[in-house]
């Protein structure tokens, strides 16, 4: 369910402030978004994975 390598790479270039920057705010704030995207799909066809769910909710906070 994570993102893969190709598709953070993406997101790092896109979203990057300098080069080889991965832990700026804009960088990491792009990078939770694609993964709260991605895991709001997988709950539409797995409703009751709580396990995930509980992975998500501590992302978040």
């Amino acid at each position: 369910m994570a993102l893969n390598a190709e598709r953070k790479a993406e997101i790092v270039k896109e979203y990057q402030v300098g080069e080889g920057d991965t832990g700026s705010p804009e960088v990491q704030v792009a990078l939770l978004t694609a993964n709260i995207e991605q895991l709001q799909g997988h709950f539409k066809s797995h409703n009751q994975d709580h396990h995930s769910r509980r992975g998500l909710i501590r992302m978040v906070n």
